[in-house]
């Protein structure tokens, strides 16, 4: 029986940043270091096949550090922690060694500089998050308010509001963040914003990439774990630039051939914590199906590298 033809859009650049790169490495480095098990505070990034890979190497992940022993080594996630956690591994005398995106790092520290200056900080992010606990947590309770939505803004009750600034989680919709943006700036016209889009370059790049894509694709399939806020926000980016079929997978097992029948094109990305292998499975499943032509939709290239922390560069 003759395949239907199926063009397939692949988004350049998907999948793995630099900091889930240099994450991972860590974890893998620290297993080669110290040897198994070596514990993970929270998913060292979300996903489930990187985690269950580094599981089955001998990661332990946890979600507190009171679940680790003092004698292995702890390694905090990507998404950051709040300051607190590496204050009480010191004073446990635990190894341990900070994953943390240093794009997620950088906001830290410009929270941190803000608040020395004697201003409160509003963060632009996702309640529960762990990269937005890790954030709010690097400063004493009611020092960071939180705002998720535009009619957040309306709602909060600051100290000061000439004395403001606000950061923002290094994964939202860089759209939906503008408008946030724009709704404290015309209620609170003095407050500071960070120099640069703490919005990282790998989630507005990735975001980019489907925007280019949606245009050309009957449907788009996004790559990634349902806990995962950036992957999370590519599904939302493909609908609002017109792709009304915008669905999250974790593997091909998931894909609903049904809600595909009569398709001609579909788009493909992967969000950032999303390795490459699950792409191709996703790739080869349609090519079981159709009769497949692929084309690239490149915006962006990337070539940012991260170095892995000192303490895993020295020998044992």
């Amino acid at each position: 029986m003759t395949k239907p033809p199926l063009t397939l859009y692949l988004a350049a650049p998907r999948g793995f940043c630099a900091g889930v790169d240099r994450a991972i490495k860590i974890v893998e480095m620290a297993l080669q270091k110290w040897g198994a098990p070596v514990y993970v505070r929270h998913e060292i990034v979300h996903n489930k096949y990187v985690v269950d890979d580094l599981r089955a190497k001998g990661a332990v992940f946890v979600e507190e550090l009171e679940d680790c022993p003092d004698d292995r080594p702890v390694i905090f996630s990507a998404h950051g922690v709040p300051k607190a956690v590496p204050a009480e591994a010191a004073r446990r005398e635990m190894v341990y060694v900070d994953a943390t995106c240093p794009l997620v790092s950088k906001v830290h520290i410009e929270a941190e500089r803000h608040a020395e200056n004697g201003l409160q900080i509003i963060m632009i992010g996702h309640a529960g998050h762990p990269e937005t606990i890790g954030t709010m947590g690097q400063l004493p309770d009611g020092d960071v308010l939180l705002v998720e939505t535009v009619d957040d803004v309306a709602g909060i009750t600051v100290r000061d509001p000439e004395q403001l600034a606000f950061v923002t989680q290094t994964t939202l919709s860089v759209d939906d963040t503008t408008d946030i943006v724009a709704a404290l700036n015309a209620r609170f016209p003095a407050i500071k914003g960070p120099h640069k889009e703490d919005i990282c370059y790998a989630t507005t790049n990735r975001q980019e990439a489907v925007k280019a894509m949606a245009a050309q694709a009957d449907a788009m399939l996004v790559v990634g774990a349902p806990n995962s806020s950036n992957s999370r926000r590519l599904v939302e980016v493909g609908a609002k630039a017109g792709c009304t079929y915008s669905q999250l997978v974790q593997r091909a097992a998931d894909i609903d051939w049904r809600a595909l029948e009569g398709i001609t094109s579909i788009g493909i990305t992967a969000g950032a914590s999303a390795p490459e292998v699950l792409v191709d499975e996703v790739i080869d499943a349609f090519r079981a199906r159709y009769d497949v032509t692929t084309e690239q939709v490149e915006t962006a290239q990337e070539s940012v590298e991260f170095k892995v922390p000192r303490v895993l560069r020295e020998p044992a």
